[in-house]
């Protein structure tokens, strides 16, 4: 069957995952500057308004990963996936992944999020295909507080995609895309059925004046489920 790809933070869950581990990291006392949710904030503004400076935001983000290895920084991840995303993951979103795969189709997660975040997250939505933004590690294995290869932004998506096909020998025969962001107007256009969820008011815009389908699953939740994902 077809290829199934999916866009993740406002598609499949009602939030920024990114946005969610900086307030996590400020929380759990990961940083120290009093100033990291307001810088954060500001860059996510940027981000909705497809002006974001991805590695800007990717070495200002990682700056409390700086010396740990990459299980140190896993070890991190769980309570928070526990926590502050699998509350927010849309129930009709969980219920399509469901449908394609018992339908046969091959499911990817691709993100502007970093992987190491995506992938359990993924996991725990029953994907194992994921792209997301990689980190850097030192010769010692410690985590540089750089990013590693292409960030999977932007037109970054439709690079990594297909260097993902060219491993995997999957196509993009009737293959479709999820998602709600202006950022991944690229791949949208990249992919033969674009399907335009939870949109933001820009690519809503887009799809009507092109005619893709909008799914919204935001109208169907209910006003404590909004409370939830705010």
């Amino acid at each position: 069957m077809a290829l199934a790809i999916f866009d993740l933070d406002e598609t499949l869950i009602a939030a920024d995952s990114a946005a969610q581990w900086a307030r996590w990291m400020s929380e759990t006392g990961l940083t120290d500057d009093p100033d990291f949710i307001a810088k954060d904030d500001q860059r996510m503004t940027l981000y909705n308004a497809g002006q974001l400076d991805m590695a800007e935001y990717m070495q200002f983000s990682l700056q409390p990963l700086i010396g740990r290895s990459a299980a140190e920084i896993d070890a991190l991840v769980p309570p928070f996936v526990e926590q502050r995303i699998l509350p927010r993951v849309y129930p009709q979103g969980l219920a399509l992944l469901r449908e394609l795969q018992q339908a046969g189709h091959r499911l990817l997660i691709i993100s502007a999020t970093a992987e190491f975040l995506v992938r359990p997250i993924a996991a725990r939505l029953g994907v194992s295909d994921v792209l997301g933004i990689q980190l850097a590690f030192d010769e010692q294995g410690r985590h540089t507080g750089h990013t590693d290869g292409v960030l999977s932004f932007r037109e970054g998506k439709v690079t990594r995609l297909q260097a993902w096909l060219a491993q995997t020998g999957e196509t993009l025969d009737g293959a479709s895309f999820y998602s709600d962001s202006i950022n991944d107007l690229p791949l949208l256009e990249y992919i033969g059925r674009p399907m335009v969820t939870n949109p933001s008011p820009a690519l809503q815009q887009i799809a009507r004046e092109r005619g893709w389908p909008i799914i919204d699953w935001r109208k169907e939740q209910s006003p404590a489920e909004r409370a939830v994902t705010a």
